[in-house]
């Protein structure tokens, strides 16, 4: 089992990348009807019927920029056909997306190079500025890196007056939308072909984007009906390049290769254009998206506990993850504060899921300052252990994974998980963070925050008199035979086993038993938890604490201390006088001296050093000004 010591796996981008989702403008799929004879005659076009034909104009266009469209590509180059590539500049040179060379290759081979955001967003759903960053800085990006970027289309095709007016003010000539076209499988009253020039340049009509449904019937009759009809223009628009049967927006190489060829024998009323061909015009000048604001002071999330909705979903949040597993994202509305956001992990082999705020170029990601560390901080319920999943922004707006906190323990009432970041990277701009989600199992969080380090607002000092150990008395279960916000620690040539009982507690229900068997040397003990969060005792430095825990014993045992230092790392400190054996319960008691210098928390448990039986229960820890009488 890993420890919090452990070095997280290296994370792929987070689950919600370019790809993953399909279009989400409306469509309505219908059952396949069509009769072979009326397919045959569409394909059998004679020689004469096509000169008669209304000119057909067709474009092949590659959104997100997948790394296996370059197979599409060298079939396009061997025929000198030309085509446009949507690229989302955000994951130009992340694993499975083109790398800026391939780009560069692309744009010299002649085809088109196309904006399509900065990091895949429906633009419908984001506040004016957020929207206009996404699609500006794009065309910023493209052109920077040497394109003649006049085309765009929209993400999922999600688009209105708004977006429209976004994508003309940003120095687009078009930009493409999808599913008003006629195919098979949906808008089967629409026209066969796009008006040129558009009606509305900034929303284009197209098909539906071409699925691992389509046969090579289809994309020969998206073409063919146009040429039958009254021709236009039939840009047709693809994600994948492989093989892969289960993607659901993935063309088999070799579909695509037998489509290319076939059309390359069109007639001559049928010609393949790129978008930026079809619609003409001069390259406009670039336009910058508004400035991101600087960090303010205070909690830097939006929307920390998933109470403000758009469109069904928290504002601000997104789904996150990658690997081999079956997440599900829902609200409940039992939180730890109103609402709060759950994940039911299934299904898993590897990798993780996770709520985000989302990865955008400000408008919902908190924002960063590099050289600057971060305290992170969130609620949650878990059955199983959890951890923070970090990401920072770069300057031309990529997100990137960047680390991962030390586990945090399976919960069965809210806990707090808190970690500090190491310093932000040189360039980074933004952060986003979640607690993930790695096994089977339920996770449910809640009031998430961000504080720069050296401005967070100290805790509230706890109550005079207060207990400050989390669980104190054992009875809330946590992971596996451990009660919540406990854990086992020791050291040397032994074998200890810890048992969760059900009588014989000295208070309530439950105890833990330590039977330590097979010794040689070293220790074992139960301790409140040596976390980063809130079920490690907080402590102050200089101060003194009353140590006291309930227990029985078949053989000497002693308090074992250690504190967490400045930089979070926990540290043995010390250890109390011997306890004699007791054959009842007895209460072990214990005052430490000050505590040192940059410490903020304490844990301590009753050890065995010897083979024998020891039971505890009833853990307390109190500052010594105010501490109740033994």
């Amino acid at each position: 089992m890993k420890t919090v010591d452990d070095e997280p796996a290296e994370e792929r981008p987070p689950r919600v990348a370019p790809g993953w989702g399909l279009a989400r403008r409306a469509k309505s799929l219908v059952t396949v009807t069509a009769s072979l004879a009326l397919a045959v005659a569409g394909l059998a076009m004679s020689p004469i019927a096509a000169q008669a034909a209304a000119p057909t104009v067709v474009s092949l266009t590659f959104d997100d920029g997948h790394v296996d469209q370059m197979a599409a590509a060298q079939t396009l180059d061997s025929l000198g056909l030309k085509a446009t590539f949507y690229v989302t500049s955000g994951v130009v040179g992340t694993p499975n997306y083109f790398t800026l060379a391939q780009v560069q290759s692309l744009a010299g081979a002649g085809h088109e190079i196309g904006g399509h955001t900065v990091t895949h967003p429906d633009l419908t759903t984001l506040p004016a500025d957020e929207a206009t960053r996404q699609v500006c800085n794009d065309r910023v990006n493209l052109s920077n890196w040497g394109f003649r970027v006049t085309s765009f289309a929209y993400p999922f095709a999600a688009a209105n007056a708004n977006t429209e007016t976004i994508a003309r003010n940003c120095g687009y000539n078009s930009a493409r939308g999808l599913g008003d076209i006629r195919t098979r499988f949906s808008c089967t009253t629409c026209a066969v072909g796009e008006t040129m020039p558009p009606a509305d340049p900034y929303y284009t009509k197209a098909p539906d984007q071409v699925e691992n449904t389509w046969t090579l019937a289809d994309l020969q009759r998206s073409v063919t009906q146009a040429e039958n009809g009254a021709g236009g223009w039939v840009q047709l628009t693809f994600h994948h390049i492989a093989n892969n049967p289960s993607d659901p927006i993935t063309t088999s190489p070799t579909l695509f290769n037998q489509f290319a060829n076939w059309l390359k024998t069109r007639p001559a009323t049928t010609t393949v254009k790129t978008v930026d061909q079809v619609i003409g015009g001069t390259v406009k000048p670039l336009v910058s998206g508004p400035a991101v604001p600087p960090p303010g002071t205070g909690n830097l999330v939006k929307n920390p506990s998933f109470d403000t909705l758009t469109n069904g979903l928290p504002q601000c949040w997104q789904q996150g993850g990658y690997g081999t597993n079956a997440p599900t994202f829902s609200t409940v509305n039992q939180g730890r504060t109103g609402r709060a956001a759950q994940i039911i992990m299934r299904n898993y082999a590897n990798g993780d899921a996770k709520w985000l705020p989302s990865l955008d170029l400000g408008g919902c990601s908190p924002a960063g300052t590099a050289g600057r560390s971060y305290n992170l901080g969130m609620w949650y319920k878990s059955t199983v252990p959890t951890q923070f999943a970090v990401y920072y922004r770069s300057g031309i707006g990529s997100w990137t994974y960047w680390t991962s906190s030390p586990w945090f323990a399976a919960a069965t009432t809210f806990q707090k998980a808190s970690w500090t970041t190491p310093a932000l990277p040189a360039g980074a701009s933004g952060i986003s963070f979640g607690l993930n989600i790695f096994s089977n199992g339920t996770l449910v969080t809640d009031d998430a925050e961000m504080f720069d380090a050296a401005s967070t607002p100290p805790p509230p000092p706890p109550a005079a008199g207060a207990n400050l150990v989390q669980n104190a008395s054992l009875e809330t279960a946590g992971m596996g035979s451990f009660p919540q916000c406990f854990q086992a620690s020791g050291f040397g040539t032994n074998t200890p086993a810890y048992t969760t009982l059900t009588t014989g507690a000295h208070s309530g229900t439950r105890a833990v038993q330590l039977v330590m068997s097979g010794y040689s040397n070293g220790d074992s003990k139960l301790l409140p938890a040596l976390d980063s969060g809130s079920c490690a005792p907080p402590g102050t430095a200089g101060k003194t604490y009353s140590l006291r825990a309930w227990y029985t014993s078949t053989t000497n045992t002693q308090f074992a201390v250690y504190y967490r230092n400045s930089a979070g790392t926990w540290v043995y400190w010390t250890s109390s006088p011997w306890l004699a054996p007791a054959a009842t319960y007895t209460q072990a008691s214990f005052t430490t001296p000050a505590l040192p210098a940059g410490a903020t928390a304490i844990s301590f448990g009753l050890n065995l050093f010897s083979n024998g039986t020891l039971v505890t229960d009833d853990y307390a820890m109190y500052d010594t000004v105010g501490a109740p009488a033994l």
